[in-house]
């Protein structure tokens, strides 16, 4: 059933406040690449490469959690409920770093953060997905990770002026404020999700919200969405069957290489330029620009996606990833370095989002949820991996040049892997799209999805 209603109030709220909410996870992204440099060379810390690996990868494992109970949380709690929740959370430990040089501390408070955030950008992109009109849901995820790295470039900049300044403890009061500032903002202008209320009996309260929005809703597949999410382990035998299960494997295999590159890099890169004799204030503009080529890359791959197809695309920017992160090795002209850096950045961020642009094209909607939400959480891995590859390099001071000849074979492997996967047809996901609902008895369902 659709329905059409006056809208009173701006979608763009919605998106603004849940860009600003994936914003807090670019600067989590960065801000340990920022600080650690500096942390390491704090006299009254004495902190170890070890040590430094350590606070860098149990944050990401926080994260994971955060990120694998989300749906159950989302279900219980609702969207909005368990945002506010992530973004509050996530400020408050934060906070918590700026007054720890204890490592079993802070790395409880790391840990907490990222389970805190954890659950942060899925959560957004739901809500953002809703949200949105009918011409624009391809671009909520985009739009999204631009946030996420003009965060990564924002914490990049702050830290080249505000660490001289005022010591590494106060990038971590920096970052805790805009979280602090936001939480009751979401609070008072964060509607609740339609479909959440639907599912839970709350009629009423979703048709008013539609309507503040002007949402054109078909309850009927907001119902089936809100259970395909909660589906999980149903589709994980789907995605294993045999129409899916090679891109399965070069999805998942694929998502652990790209966020291994993503947070190896952000990680580590001011560290590995300090070997390399580059003083603090180009190793972090270093980062900066890092991230900048990722905005850039972002905007870019989207469009050639369109037009090449997401898996072209994706096996083309990871194997030019494995290029530049190759040339980083090389010592060039301090001009040309920004360049190649920049151009990292370009391919490798992008790299891991068309993965899934790929994901959302190559799934019917009865396995799309779940087949995202195990390309994140394996990608996770990943992103664990990352830090605690170059943290092993530079603990043994091989991180120059080696470290980048690492992350280029990372790189190369990522392209291998995504080679085995293969784009289907619209006819094959019809007719898996057709056999799954029909196995739940739900033929009005499928010809709704159809549509």
């Amino acid at each position: 059933m659709n329905t059409v209603n006056t809208k009173t109030r701006s979608t763009a709220v919605v998106t603004v406040l849940c860009w600003i909410a994936v914003l807090l996870d670019g600067f989590d992204l960065v801000v340990l690449g920022t600080t650690l440099p500096s942390m390491l060379d704090d006299p009254g810390w004495d902190l170890t490469g070890a040590q430094a690996t350590q606070i860098s990868t149990i944050g990401l494992v926080g994260m994971t959690i955060g990120a694998l109970v989300i749906g159950f949380l989302t279900d219980k709690l609702g969207r909005r409920r368990v945002l506010i929740s992530a973004v509050f959370l996530f400020s408050v430990f934060t906070l918590f770093l700026a007054f720890t040089t204890n490592v079993a501390w802070f790395s409880l408070w790391r840990f907490l953060a990222g389970a805190g955030l954890g659950g942060a950008l899925p959560t957004a992109i739901s809500l953002v997905t809703e949200f949105r009109s009918g011409r624009k849901a391809g671009s909520a995820s985009t739009t999204l990770m631009t946030g996420y790295h003009v965060g990564a470039v924002l914490t990049a900049l702050l830290g080249m002026f505000l660490i001289d300044a005022a010591g590494w403890h106060a990038m971590f009061i920096a970052g805790s404020v805009p979280g602090l500032i936001l939480a009751p903002a979401l609070f008072l202008l964060l509607p609740e999700s339609p479909a959440y209320l639907r599912i839970t009996g709350r009629v009423a309260e979703a048709e008013a919200i539609e309507a503040s929005y002007g949402l054109q809703v078909d309850t009927e597949m907001d119902t089936l969405q809100a259970q395909e999410e909660g589906e999980n382990s149903g589709g994980i035998r789907a995605l294993l069957q045999p129409t899916f299960r090679l891109n399965t494997i070069a999805i998942w295999g694929t998502s652990f290489m790209g966020l291994l590159l993503v947070y190896g890099l952000n990680t580590w890169l001011p560290q590995i330029m300090r070997e390399a004799d580059y003083d603090l204030g180009n190793s972090l503009a270093f980062l900066m620009v890092l991230n900048v080529g990722a905005v850039v890359g972002l905007f870019i791959a989207g469009r050639v996606s369109d037009v090449q197809s997401p898996r072209r695309t994706a096996l083309f920017w990871f194997l030019l990833s494995a290029v530049f992160l190759a040339l980083l090795a090389i010592r060039l002209p301090l001009a040309g370095l920004y360049v190649i850096v920049f151009l990292t950045g370009v391919f490798v961020f992008s790299s891991q989002v068309l993965i899934y642009a790929f994901v959302g094209e190559n799934h019917p909607s009865s396995v799309r949820a779940t087949a995202m939400g195990f390309s994140a959480g394996i990608g996770r891995l990943g992103a664990i991996s990352g830090p605690l590859l170059g943290g092993v390099m530079v603990t043994a001071g091989i991180a120059y040049p080696w470290g980048f000849f690492a992350f280029a074979l990372v790189g190369l492997l990522g392209f291998a892997i995504f080679s085995f996967s293969r784009t289907l047809r619209p006819s094959t996901l019809a007719a898996v799209e057709k056999d799954s609902t029909d196995s739940a008895n739900s033929t009005d369902l499928t010809e709704g999805a159809s549509r």
